[in-house]
This record gives structure tokens, sequence and C-alpha cells, in this order.
């Protein structure tokens, strides 16, 4: 049976991985929304089997992510649809051509609080310079979720398989598999979320690094205890760094705020 958000024990993930996260025709390169309704299919043994199904589903430009089930199985996760019946006439036709056998249709997870649509006009105005209220609880389960990606050379799908995932594309995916739609590269991102200071972060914030608010070149999710957590370059690792660390210091450019 598939759980609400806050109803995840997120210790039954023991490795989450993704291939590629493509943005459907219902969010714009500049919008936050929520997760509509998703499809669940597939029992595979083998990561590699994994993969393979990911990447089929990718080519029908899907948004898709799979994770490891607590009894050692990966499922897939796809899709991101307005009704119910969208997402099963889209399952219906995938099985019909053979992409996928058995599904299961998952209801949208339970949103933030407080959580609204919004586009990178009015991200950080509308709350009138104040910072965007925090959900404890879906950002704990994100950092949480990200943590399972760490030491893992995640792959990013299509013709970039071999050369890992890139660090937006590594949040994304993240958020994700909570239920928010977040935008694909990280100059959008940073457009588009809530600005918060540093000293303010908590646990699903993001972090940017670059040469300024025009030159955005990275990206990672801060995950408590004065650490965030990226995608370093692809074919590399996920990894877990100390927001302290020089390199990153110099290059940092602000932080944003999704949930």
């Amino acid at each position: 049976m598939f759980i609400k958000i806050s109803q995840i024990n997120i210790r039954t993930i023991f490795s989450i991985a993704v291939a590629g996260m493509i943005a459907t025709s219902f969010a714009t390169a500049d919008t936050i929304s929520a997760v509509g309704y998703t499809i669940q299919a597939g029992a595979f043994k083998d990561l590699a089997n994994a993969e393979h199904f990911a990447e089929s589903l990718q080519e029908k430009k899907l948004d898709v992510a799979y994770f490891r089930k607590e009894n050692g199985l990966f499922a897939v996760t796809f899709g991101n649809y307005s009704t119910y019946s969208s997402a099963v006439r889209n399952a219906k036709w995938l099985k019909e051509e053979r992409v996928i056998d058995h599904y299961y249709v998952a209801e949208p997870k339970q949103r933030p609080k407080r959580f609204e649509n919004v586009t990178s006009s009015t991200a950080s105005t509308r709350s009138g310079g104040k910072v965007r209220p925090h959900d404890e609880e879906i950002g704990k389960i994100a950092a949480r979720t990200a943590e399972r990606f760490a030491g893992i050379p995640y792959k990013w799908g299509g013709n970039n398989v071999v050369e890992g995932l890139d660090c937006s594309a590594f949040v994304k995916a993240v958020y994700y598999l909570v239920g928010v739609n977040i935008p694909r590269t990280a100059h959008e991102q940073f457009n588009a979320g809530s600005v918060i200071d540093k000293v303010e972060m908590q646990d699903g914030d993001l972090l940017f690094f670059g040469k300024g608010p025009q030159q955005i070149t990275h990206v990672g999710m801060y995950i408590g205890n004065g650490k965030f957590i990226h995608a370093p370059r692809r074919g590399e690792p996920i990894q877990i760094t100390p927001v302290t660390e020089e390199k990153y210091v110099k290059k940092y450019v602000g932080s944003r705020r999704f949930l």
C-alpha cells in the first residue's frame, strides 16, 4: 500500500537511485509545484535492470526515479499527472506498448504546510521579504532521503548515462521523491526558491555556489549539523561536505527554501 510522505519511515529506504529528471508539460522551467499522481512499476533484484527500465521511461519524456525497497528490490516511480484518470490512461498505454507490465497509481504525497505553486517572479517577494515558513517534517524527510545517495555515482540517463548525475538533477530528484517539483537547472532553482540567509538554513534547504547570482554553477542540499550533500561533478559519487569547507565558502552565493 502506498503511504503518504508524513507516514514514511525513512529508515526503510536502503538506497535511492535516479535516472534523469525531465520537466513535464504541466511544470514550466521556473515553477515550483506539487507532484501529482505517479505510477509505480517494476520489482528488480538487479540495479542495472532498474536503470534500463528507467531509461526506457525517460525516453517517453517522463520524470523518473527508482529506489530500493525494504525487501531489497528496486521499484521505479515515474510521471506527474494532474488526475488519477490521466495516470491510469498513460499506464494502460505504456502497458499496451509493452514498456511496463504490472503497475500501481500512487496518490499525490502530502504537500508541505502552506505549500503554494509559485514562479521565479513571485518566489522572493510574495512574503513581503519575510523568510518562507519551513515545514520541518518534510524538510527532514528530504534531507534523510538525500543522504541515501551518499557514496554512489548515480546515473544521469539518456546519452549521458555513463557520466553520473549532475548537481541540479540530484536535488530535483530528491524533491520529486518527496512530492515537490522544482526547476531543472541550478540557475532556475536559485531564482525560484525563497531567499533565506545562510544562518537560517534547515534540513532540505538548498545552497548555491558560483561567481554570482547570474553565474550559478553548483547546488547542494543542507542536511543539518553544518553539512550539505551534493554531486561534485559528473562521474563522482554523491558527497557530504561541511559548509565551512574553504572552496565552497569562497564560491557561496546564497540559500533558497522550497519546503
